[in-house]
C-alpha cells in the first residue's frame, strides 16, 4: 500500500471513528424535581417515572440510535435551588433537553435561565403562567389551574351552586391558582363570598374555615394547593363539621391525598387526568390503553400507586422522544420546533395538539371530574 493511500485510510478511519463516538454520545435529558420537601408526593413518582421509561427505552436500543442519560437533582421543593441546578444542567452536564419542575416556583425560577440557553424545557407544574404568555423554550404537561377553576366552576354551575369560598395556599400554585379562578368565576355565574389563603407549611387551617363556615350564603368551598396542605384542611374541614361540597384543584390527583386525608376525603369533587380512573374508562376511550400500560407498568416496578404526576412525567419524557425522533437529532432548535408541532399525541394527561400560540396542547376534555367515594376515585355524576 503507498503512503498516499496508507494516510487516506488511516484518515477515514479517524473520521468514521469520531463518528461512531458521536453517535454513540448519549442524549442527556436533564431534569430537576422535588423529590424530597412538602412537594415530594408529586416530585418522587415523577422521578420513578423517568428512570423506569429511559431504562426501558435503553433496553429497547435507545432513540435515534443512542442511548438516554438521565441527569437529575432534588431540589427539595426549594424554588431557588432548583434554579442552581438547572443552572448546572445546562452549563456543566451540557444536557440536550429538560423534563421537570414539579412545582411551579422550580419552573419559573429556572424559566430566565432556559430561555437564555436556549434549550427544550417541558415543565410538569401547574400554573398557566408557565406558557402564557407563550415562552419561546418552554412546554408542559399537566393542565393548567385556569382549566381546573373552569372545571370546578362547570360542575358546580350543573349543581345549581353560585356561592362559593375560595381558599388557596400561598405557593405559586396556589397563588396563580387564586388569580385564575377569580379571572374566571363570573363567566360561569360564580360568586365568590369568601376569599382566604393558608401556608405551605400550616399545621391547622381551622381559624380560616371557621370564617368560611361563617361567612354568609356560601354554598361550596373549593381548594387550591398541593402536597399536605388540601389533605389538613379536609380534615379541619369535616373536624368543624362543614357540610358544605368541598372541591379541591388538581394538586392533589393521587392517592397518597386520600390516605393522608383519611375518611374526611369522603365526598371531594376534583378535576384530573384519566390515569387516576385507568380501569373505569369505557373501553373506546382514547386515553385507556396508554393509562392502563403505564398503570401497569409503574405499579409492578415500584409496587406503589400511580398518580397522575408520575403521569406528568411519563408524559415529558415521551413528548422530547417523539420530537427527537421527528427532529432527527438532538439540535435544540429542531427539536423545539418539533416540540411545538406536536399534534395528536395521546398521553396520560389527555390528547396534546401543540402550536406556536399553544405550548400545552390540552383543551377541557382532558380533565375528568372525578370524586372520593368509598376511599377510591369515581367518575363523578
Amino acid at each position: 500500500m503507498n503512503h498516499s493511500l496508507k494516510k487516506l485510510v488511516a484518515g477515514t478511519a479517524l473520521v468514521l471513528g469520531a463518528f461512531a463516538v458521536q453517535a454513540a454520545e448519549p442524549i442527556k435529558i436533564g431534569s430537576v424535581l422535588s423529590v424530597t420537601g412538602p412537594a415530594a408526593f408529586l416530585g418522587d413518582p415523577e422521578l420513578k417515572t423517568l428512570q423506569m421509561y429511559v431504562d426501558d427505552i435503553n433496553k429497547k436500543g435507545g432513540v435515534i440510535g443512542r442511548q438516554l442519560q438521565l441527569v437529575h437533582y432534588d431540589d427539595g421543593s426549594d424554588a431557588g435551588k432548583a434554579n442552581g441546578f438547572t443552572k448546572r444542567l445546562i452549563d456543566d452536564d451540557k444536557v440536550d433537553v429538560l423534563v421537570g419542575g414539579t412545582t411551579t416556583g422550580a419552573t419559573m425560577s429556572a424559566a430566565p435561565l432556559v430561555e437564555k440557553a436556549g434549550i427544550p424545557f417541558i415543565s410538569l407544574a401547574g400554573a398557566v403562567v408557565i406558557v402564557e404568555p407563550v415562552k419561546k423554550w418552554i412546554f408542559k404537561t399537566p393542565h393548567t389551574d385556569r382549566m381546573a377553576a373552569e372545571k370546578v366552576f362547570e360542575d358546580m354551575k350543573k349543581r345549581g351552586i353560585s356561592k362559593v369560598a375560595l381558599f388557596t395556599e400561598t405557593s405559586g400554585f396556589g397563588g396563580s391558582g387564586k388569580k385564575e379562578a377569580e379571572g374566571v368565576a363570573g363567566k360561569y355565574g360564580i360568586t365568590l363570598v369568601a376569599n382566604e389563603t393558608y401556608g405551605p407549611k400550616d399545621t391547622d387551617m381551622s381559624p380560616q374555615l371557621t370564617k368560611i363556615k361563617n361567612a354568609a350564603g356560601v354554598q361550596a368551598v373549593f381548594v387550591i394547593g398541593l402536597g399536605q396542605g388540601p389533605a389538613i384542611v379536609t380534615k379541619n374541614y369535616k373536624q368543624l363539621g362543614i357540610a358544605l361540597p368541598l372541591y379541591h384543584a388538581h394538586g392533589v390527583a393521587s392517592n397518597e391525598f386520600i390516605k393522608l386525608a383519611g375518611p374526611a376525603a369522603e365526598g371531594v369533587r376534583l378535576p384530573a387526568a384519566a390515569l387516576l380512573v385507568a380501569d373505569k374508562l369505557p373501553a373506546n376511550d382514547a386515553q385507556k390503553p396508554v393509562v392502563m400500560a403505564y398503570t401497569k407498568a409503574y405499579q409492578d416496578m415500584w409496587k406503589s400507586d400511580v398518580s397522575t404526576f408520575g403521569g406528568h412525567a411519563y408524559d415529558g419524557l415521551m413528548l422530547a422522544i417523539d420530537a427527537i425522533k421527528r427532529a432527527g437529532s438532538t439540535d435544540k432548535a429542531k427539536v423545539r420546533d418539533a416540540l411545538e408541532a406536536t399534534k395528536g399525541y395521546i398521553g396520560t394527561g389527555g390528547v396534546v395538539n401543540m402550536s406556536a400560540t399553544d405550548h400545552m396542547g390540552l383543551d377541557l376534555s382532558a380533565f375528568r371530574m372525578l370524586e372520593i367515594k368509598g376511599g377510591d376515585w369515581a367518575l363523578a355524576q
